[in-house]
């Protein structure tokens, strides 16, 4: 599942205790990360035990399912029962020796990537990760382990150890009531509906929430006149469509934009870990999509910078298509370094989008509209009908400032501006 993958929703088991199995056939859809993914048998045989019910969490490394194969008592004995594990690069650290410390602290506890960004993020001290108990496999501390850590630690006065072990009592300064009036004023009618979260939509909403208190959001807009792009693209669009069998829209234009001006300021293509920079060194664009649910994910375009524009339209249709049939793989939106959302599908102007997190910057593009405008000629100036649009960069203020935010912008509508209706695709 990707290696900052450390826990997977158990959704629909397709078989049941009893039923045989062939190799590779699909046993139970798991989720992760807004991503369902079937889990293959790796053998033939029969499904013995289900180990988790449906909406049960398992970490990564736990067993979720044993199968019985077939053969003589001797093969069975060396074989024992097959136990079904989601095939999940790093779960060798799982069951690593003391001798291999990569994946344990110092007491030998093993934290997963995700628990340990949470504990960065909200500065949780080692000492203090220590001390919170574990539910999942061996007593690990899993995700909801240490939410309800630190919702615990807002609400209640809290003790701390120094070095020297002397106990001291931190005091919680509130930045809000304890109780929250929202809440206490919401008044539900009889004619109202109420509607539960589905389980994408709340992995939305806790996304969301920790990106506005991780990052300090500035946005910053400029105005692109992409009159020769739009007519450029009119030219060629069904000359391309004959050609390559799929249509190119304006998103694979956008995004080899993107690419160009991150190559021309890297320090946008980061991310952000305590008081380190992490530059890197693929660009890998996201590009929110929105299901037919109403939800929304973020597929990744891969070493973008790297590929034609003929490449990357044909990489955002296939994204494009496998996320409205919920055909994506794990794969297919992790690793992201800057996101791009065409809010202009919606017939939007513009926006302030919040930033994917753990990236640094979040790119809108909004709707090209008619406008009449100012012609520089050598002849003086002019007012015409050109197609405008306007661009809004969010930008996480720790590490990206203003000059920075606002160059990228312009950098990125510079691209567009300047399009040569002559270029051949």
């Amino acid at each position: 599942m990707g290696e900052s993958v450390s826990e997977a929703t158990v959704v629909k088991w397709l078989k049941q205790p009893g039923d045989s199995i062939e190799e590779d056939e699909p046993v139970l859809e798991i989720a992760t990360d807004k991503v369902d993914s079937d889990v293959p048998s790796p053998v033939s045989g029969i499904l013995k035990e289900q180990r988790f019910s449906e909406n049960d969490v398992a970490q990564v490394g736990e067993v979720i399912a044993t199968i019985e194969i077939e053969g003589d008592e001797e093969e069975a004995i060396e074989a024992t029962d097959h136990q079904i594990i989601p095939d999940i690069p790093g779960v060798e650290q799982l069951e690593a020796t003391d001798d291999q410390p990569v994946s344990k602290n110092p007491a030998g506890r093993f934290y997963s990537p995700l628990v340990k960004n949470i504990a960065n993020e909200e500065g949780v001290s080692a000492a203090e990760l220590d001390r919170i108990p574990g539910t999942g496999n061996e007593g690990r501390v899993t995700k909801q382990d240490i939410l309800n850590y630190l919702a615990e630690k807002k609400t209640t006065p809290h003790v701390i150890e120094t070095e020297a072990q002397e106990t001291v009592v931190q005091e919680t300064v509130f930045s809000q009531p304890t109780e929250q009036p929202e809440f206490a004023s919401l008044v539900i009618s009889p004619q109202d509906e109420i509607i539960e979260m589905d389980r994408m939509r709340r992995l939305i909403a806790d996304h969301m929430v920790r990106s506005v208190q991780t990052s300090p959001h500035v946005c910053s807009f400029v105005e692109a006149d992409v009159t020769n792009l739009v007519l450029w693209r009119n030219k060629i669009k069904d000359g391309y469509e004959k050609r390559e069998g799929e249509k190119i829209t304006f998103t694979p234009i956008f995004i080899e934009a993107v690419t160009k001006a991150l190559r021309d300021f890297p320090m946008v293509n980061i991310s952000v870990n305590g008081t380190q920079i992490i530059k890197k060194r693929n660009i890998n664009v996201g590009m929110a999509a929105a299901l037919p649910s109403g939800n929304l994910i973020v597929p990744v375009i891969k070493n973008a910078d790297q590929l034609s524009l003929v490449g990357i339209s044909k990489a955002v249709n296939d994204l494009a298509n496998r996320a409205r049939a919920n055909k994506l793989k794990p794969e297919d939106i992790q690793d992201g370094t800057f996101t791009l959302t065409n809010i202009g599908a919606f017939g939007n102007l513009m926006g302030t989008p919040i930033i994917n997190q753990p990236q640094v910057a979040i790119l809108a593009v909004g709707t090209i509209t008619k406008k009449p405008a100012v012609i520089e000629t050598e002849h003086g100036d002019l007012i015409g009908i050109r197609h405008m649009m306007y661009l809004s960069l969010s930008y996480d203020h720790r590490v990206v400032d203003g000059a920075l935010g606002g160059r990228f912008v312009k950098r990125v509508a510079d691209y567009l501006q300047n399009w040569d209706v002559n270029r051949e695709v």
